[in-house]
């Protein structure tokens, strides 16, 4: 699915010589790098701060918690998306409310937004599912009007551009309160182990997220507030430094592998390629199709026989998931979510595909249902 041996043997030079200055230098826990880094995400992102972290699902808890988020608190977030989104409001001991997704581009509905928004709403958590931006316009607007804040999950999406209607462009993260990353080695900026990052223009917020994520310190040893110890090590630090300067090329290289999929898979019958938002550049963290009639395993199936891998995000609503029936769903509350789960397969995407591995697996798909 992700080819990250080949890409590292392209970078081996620099990454390599990142790694080794890290080690020699010995300072393995916030060390020179990681500020390096934040700096230059931020210059990237074209955002005040960037506060880098353990992992994608702290970044998700340490900005509820920065926003004083309080135990019955309604955060609102998409029933189709990885479990760390809810993971964190349940957490907490806040009130999960789930919305169905669009059935074309896979983002949080605005409409089901609006429809599920109460008095107690305090939060919205957009997905920027597998690459491209959910439509903030229209979420920035309701969040304004009902006084909600915004908290962006761009863990599939960073890099990825979103075009306001007066013309205004913002990257993925960089619209809500708060924005929140992933660096899995997945990702399509993604270090070698785990790490993750926070990115708001907000001072104050951005001073109180870096203490957070330091045991509630912003004085060694004097604690103001309740934290956590959620760090990103100087050596993913020293990588991503590495791979973000290539960031824009890797998006290009997985924006080019999907027109090649786009290209071949268009028009055949029981298979709809991604629908693009109008509004969003297209990152491509995932390259997913819809396959309808009950086929979807069957090609699975077959394209393993074919030592091609494929996996679907996400097989189980996270309403039917065992650890969350205590939300009080019912398994036909969330009909668009449901049917997504029985129709999606992602594609194999990465930025060193080329059109002689694309050709084989499009060719096989083509096989089965021309």
């Amino acid at each position: 699915m992700v080819d990250l041996r080949s890409q590292y043997e392209r970078l081996k030079a620099d990454i390599d010589s990142a790694v080794a200055g890290v080690i020699s230098s010995t300072a393995f826990i916030k060390g020179p790098d990681v500020r390096l880094f934040e700096e230059d995400l931020q210059r990237y992102l074209g955002i005040r701060h960037v506060i880098s972290c353990a992992n994608g699902t702290d970044a998700l808890q340490i900005a509820m918690m920065a926003l004083g988020l309080k135990p019955g608190d309604e955060v609102i977030t998409t029933n189709f998306t990885f479990i760390a989104t809810v993971e964190v409001i349940e957490l907490l001991g806040l009130k999960t409310v789930l919305v169905e997704p669009e059935p074309g581009t896979f983002n949080i509905s605005p409409e089901a937004i609006r429809k599920a928004i109460t008095p107690r709403t305090r939060a919205i958590v957009p997905v920027h599912l597998f690459g491209q931006c959910a439509d903030m316009e229209q979420i920035t607007a309701m969040a304004q009007q009902h006084g909600i804040h915004i908290i962006e999950d761009t863990a599939q999406a960073t890099g990825a551009e979103y075009r306001f209607s007066d013309g205004t462009v913002k990257k993925a993260g960089t619209m809500g309160i708060i924005g929140c990353t992933s660096f899995f080695p997945s990702k399509n900026l993604g270090c070698y182990g785990d790490g993750g990052a926070l990115f708001t223009d907000n001072d104050e917020l951005a001073a109180l997220i870096r203490s957070i994520t330091n045991h509630g310190m912003k004085v060694r040893y004097y604690h103001d507030t309740i934290g956590v110890n959620s760090r990103l090590d100087t050596l993913q630090a020293a990588i991503l430094r590495v791979k973000l300067r290539h960031l824009d090329e890797f998006n290009e290289a997985r924006a080019k592998a999907a027109a090649f999929y786009d290209n071949e898979l268009s028009g055949l019958p029981g298979i709809s390629i991604p629908e693009r938002n109008p509004f969003s550049t297209h990152i491509f963290h995932q390259y997913t199709l819809k396959i309808d009639g009950g086929r979807r395993n069957d090609l699975r199936e077959c394209l393993e026989n074919e030592g091609i891998p494929s996996m679907i995000y996400y097989p189980v609503p996270l309403h039917m998931q065992k650890a969350y029936l205590h939300l009080g769903y019912h398994a036909d509350d969330f009909p668009v979510t449901s049917r997504l789960s029985e129709e999606v397969l992602s594609l194999p995407m990465h930025t060193e595909m080329d059109d002689e591995q694309l050709a084989y697996i499009t060719g096989c798909i083509r096989s089965k249902f021309n």
